[in-house]
């Protein structure tokens, strides 16, 4: 049953054959580089240094690592092929025949934005909030290009909500503002120059 839920919204989603232009490249953007937001976002938080940022950046970062832990075992336990790897519709990324349940583009982007979206810091919800959308195009994206299935997605949202809720606990908000003290320590000592001039935030 599920099998056929997913090759039919597969089927929807899926471009169709001879796909250019606009289409194509709009596609190919969506798929490989907004997740470069991630990244950016994460650093700019961290170099702007006001109050908590670095603490919800840092938190972001480690349940992100800890989703695509849970990802790497999953894809251990269980293969699942890609749709290209059994002939389904049309593929327009080059991309190794791993297994592709869940999608870690979807787990980074969903988990970054529900954690962030989960801050108590007003920059750090409104930057997790904004990346929302852009966590469903990419998703989106991946299975319009034909290297990932709609469970794939689904599966990445339910590790992201797993995850961001694990990540609210007390336990796990003191061991987030310890590391986030430590490396704001070595962040200071690395760069003691470039703080001294103030060209970066102590």
């Amino acid at each position: 049953m599920l099998d056929h839920l997913n090759l039919l919204w597969f089927s929807l989603i899926n471009a169709d054959a001879g796909l250019q232009g606009w289409r194509l490249a709009l596609g190919i953007f969506a798929a490989k580089w907004l997740i470069l937001l991630v990244p950016i976002g994460l650093a700019g938080m961290w170099m702007n240094g006001r109050s908590g940022q670095r603490e919800a950046a840092t938190k972001a970062l480690a349940a992100t690592l800890f989703a695509l832990g849970l990802n790497a075992v999953f894809g251990l336990l269980w293969y699942h092929a890609r749709p290209f790897a059994i002939g389904a519709g049309h593929a327009y990324l080059q991309h190794a025949p791993d297994s592709s349940f869940p999608s870690d583009h979807g787990t980074i982007m969903f988990t970054v934005a529900l954690v962030l979206a989960c801050s108590r810091t007003p920059a750090a919800r409104r930057f997790g909030v904004s990346m929302l959308p852009l966590a469903v195009v990419v998703a989106w994206s991946r299975i319009f290009l034909g290297v990932h299935w709609p469970m794939d997605m689904l599966g990445a949202v339910v590790v992201a909500l797993g995850v961001t809720l694990l990540f609210q606990s007390a336990a796990a908000t003191r061991r987030c503002d310890a590391l986030a003290a430590t490396l704001a320590m070595l962040y200071r000592r690395l760069l003691a120059a470039p703080i001294a001039r103030g060209w970066l935030r102590p």
